[in-house]
């Protein structure tokens, strides 16, 4: 049940990006592509992040974690060649919108658990 309920936040996330405007390099048409672009997220969370993360760990560790970003930005903006009608700019625009995501599913986790 959980999990049906972060999908839905982060493609309501994803509507509240593109709707008021606060990355103007995205775009996303309706509630069904949102819904769509967050189960994308999540698949590839689930599988390619894991493996992204272990192939650059020497970087991360310099970095003390903050590549970490560079990896979720990258993953957002990967999930747009798969979804139509997801759009993303550039990579500033990814990074600026997976930082968004992040926050809104840290602070669900926080009213969740």
């Amino acid at each position: 049940m959980k999990i049906l309920v972060k999908i839905v936040v982060v493609a309501l996330a994803l509507l509240g990006i593109t709707q008021y405007d606060l990355v103007p390099g995205i775009s996303v048409p309706d509630f069904t592509t949102a819904l769509v672009v967050s189960l994308v997220l999540g698949v590839l969370n689930i599988f390619i992040r894991p493996l992204a993360l272990i192939l650059t760990l020497p970087i991360n560790l310099l970095t003390l974690g903050l590549f970490t970003f560079v990896i979720n930005a990258l993953l957002f903006w990967f999930a747009s060649f798969f979804v139509n009608g997801f759009e993303v700019s550039g990579f500033v625009a990814a990074f600026i919108g997976a930082l968004l995501i992040v926050v809104v599913k840290w602070i669900l986790d926080r009213f969740l658990n």
